[in-house]
């Protein structure tokens, strides 16, 4: 019985050891950075605020001018061509596929708005329509409540739904 709770608390221990794998640094802007990543490159070590104790051996400047030098003497045809991977492709797919999905939904979008310039084109019409014919108009008031319009109001009216009309009727 005693075994099994030693086993679970160095289980529990184990569990800890992920949140002392932190890095801590202040960055360009004098910020604190906190994160389970090394710090980038630009970084000075004297910025290195916390480290963890067992960090993986990181590359040395010679390992990495080797390697750059390496690279640079490979041959120019395998520079100048493209590697195509299986991810490129996916990625690109996906990314078609995003590009598409918003040109759709703008293209609805479009359709919606030019579908609700319409109706209130035909309602501006059928109202303008109405109030050229010379009966008696009724309108709310500030108030809310229903008055009927003299000549300067019907006038008024008149320019407003013109506007509705050239700005909606547009094709």
């Amino acid at each position: 019985m005693k075994k099994h709770k030693l086993l679970l608390l160095a289980l529990a221990c184990t569990w800890a050891f992920g949140a002392a794998a932190q890095w801590q640094w202040i960055d360009k802007d004098g910020r604190k950075v906190f994160s389970d990543r090394p710090p980038p490159q630009d970084i000075p070590d004297s910025k290195i605020l916390k480290q963890p104790r067992f960090v993986p051996a990181a590359p040395s400047a010679a390992a990495s001018a080797a390697a750059a030098a390496a690279a640079a003497a490979a041959p120019a045809a395998t520079a100048s061509a493209p590697v195509a991977t299986g991810k490129d492709k996916e990625l690109e797919k996906k990314k078609a596929e995003a590009e598409a999905a918003e040109a759709a939904k703008k293209k609805a979008e479009e359709e919606k708005q030019a579908a609700a310039r319409a109706e209130n084109c035909t309602r501006a019409k059928q109202t303008k329509s109405a109030f050229e014919s010379g009966k008696p108009m009724r309108m709310p008031n500030a108030q809310g409540e229903m008055v009927f319009l003299d000549e300067a109001g019907r006038a008024t009216e008149m320019k407003r739904l013109q506007t509705v009309i050239d700005a909606d009727c547009k094709r």
